[in-house]
């Protein structure tokens, strides 16, 4: 899932991956780019017409629409508690990313503390890792306690 995500060519990259791995993609509003083949074609190549996507106007819209469980949400955020390698991910997860530049809000944020998780860094010479790469080792990770 991607909460307000700014840059097409990830969402391009994340819909493939989750194409691979018979995934949803669930995308909140706003994006900072239009949802057309052009945009995310050049990420998603012709995978896109495969990308099983979900969309919702709103954080709120999300939880009443989708309603998922509370305790299988994990949400990815650099200060998360836990690394994504000490979770136990049920097989209904949904792995939360917020905006490239700005991460998860408030909104997202609250009620939630006790799901963050982050996905290590070894070296101190980066804070963050690029929000499809990051979505790709989260979604592996996942499913490799569950396949």
């Amino acid at each position: 899932m991607l909460v307000r995500p700014e840059i097409a060519g990830n969402t391009g990259s994340v819909g493939r991956t989750c194409v691979a791995l018979d995934l949803d993609l669930c995308l909140i509003r706003p994006y900072g780019f239009e949802i057309t083949d052009r945009n995310v074609r050049r990420a998603g190549l012709d995978y896109w017409k495969h990308v099983h996507l979900c969309e919702y106007d709103s954080w709120d819209d999300f939880l009443i629409r989708r309603a998922p469980r509370p305790e299988a949400m994990f949400l990815f955020e650099e200060f998360g508690a836990r690394s994504f390698y000490d979770v136990d991910y049920t097989p209904d997860f949904h792995l939360v990313f917020g905006q490239e530049t700005l991460g998860l809000g408030k909104a997202e944020l609250s009620g939630h503390e006790d799901r963050l998780v982050k996905l290590p860094m070894r070296s101190p010479h980066i804070r963050s890792l690029n929000l499809a790469n990051a979505a790709t080792a989260a979604s592996y990770q996942a499913l490799r306690g569950i396949l």
